[in-house]
């Protein structure tokens, strides 16, 4: 089955800055998702922020197996309605995987709930991607780590919680380390954060980064059922697997919703 995937880019740069400009002359989002679909499993399609609701409309979401999400300077903008809205598909099933400076989205700090800051440094010098997990299937075609010539550097500490695994640890020419692949579960969402991919430098033309993106995508999609529990039901005793008979006194009356 095809895993309808949704690449959504923040599309500013591309416009406002004339390197970014000729360096994805069709956007960081068309590229990315051209890299995803050249897996036959794997189909993508785009959203910007500037289209209505972000392109990320209800009946879309309801649709996607996987969303992926690239933004920098424009985290503000982006609607608290939406960011509940993909949080809500997440907690339902959805994949959700973040790159490079969407660290600081509003959807990742919801889904993480810590600052997700880091140290970095923008001056084009070389990144070794070393691949601590070979076992994932994340890393899945990969040699012992991915070289790229020219990239921001991202250093530790990176305020994150504790990952469920660690596919990818960062190694900069200027001595700084950096957790660069980062899984997590959020209800029944898999989660994963890539670093690389700073606007400027060509990254996702990088054959080992599409593997990567593509990979990912894979292992983001869930597999069972797509559910959310939010209310909280107050389960009548009568209705319990085993009835029960109450005793002694409560605060709720009986089918009374509970605090929150």
């Amino acid at each position: 089955m095809t895993i309808k995937t949704i690449v959504w880019g923040e599309n500013v740069h591309e416009h406002s800055n004339e390197v970014v400009g000729r360096m994805y002359p069709n956007g960081m989002h068309n590229t990315i998702a051209e890299a995803l679909n050249e897996d036959a499993r794997i189909s993508a399609t785009t959203a910007t922020l500037q289209e209505p609701e972000h392109g990320l409309s209800e009946a879309r979401l309801a649709e996607t197996d996987v969303l992926i999400w690239w933004g920098h300077c424009a985290h503000g903008d982006v609607q608290d309605e939406i960011v509940d809205r993909v949080q809500r598909r997440v907690l339902e099933g959805m994949g959700l995987i973040v790159l490079h400076s969407g660290h600081f989205s509003k959807i990742f700090k919801r889904m993480l709930g810590t600052t997700c800051s880091l140290k970095w440094r923008e001056a084009g010098e070389r990144e070794r991607l070393w691949v601590v997990n070979p076992g994932h299937p994340i890393a899945l075609g990969l040699g012992e780590y991915i070289e790229l010539e020219h990239e921001e550097m991202y250093g530790e500490p990176f305020s994150v919680p504790n990952p469920d695994e660690v596919v990818f640890i960062s190694a900069f020419e200027g001595g700084e380390v950096f957790r660069s692949g980062l899984t997590y579960k959020r209800g029944n969402g898999n989660i994963f954060y890539f670093r690389p991919g700073h606007e400027t430098y060509p990254t996702y033309y990088n054959e080992d980064v599409r593997q990567v993106l593509r990979n990912a995508t894979v292992w983001a999609k869930h597999h069972g059922k797509f559910w959310i529990e939010e209310d909280g039901p107050n389960v009548p005793p009568e209705k319990a697997p085993n009835p029960v008979t109450v005793k002694g006194e409560g605060l709720h009356k009986p089918g009374e919703k509970g605090f929150k």
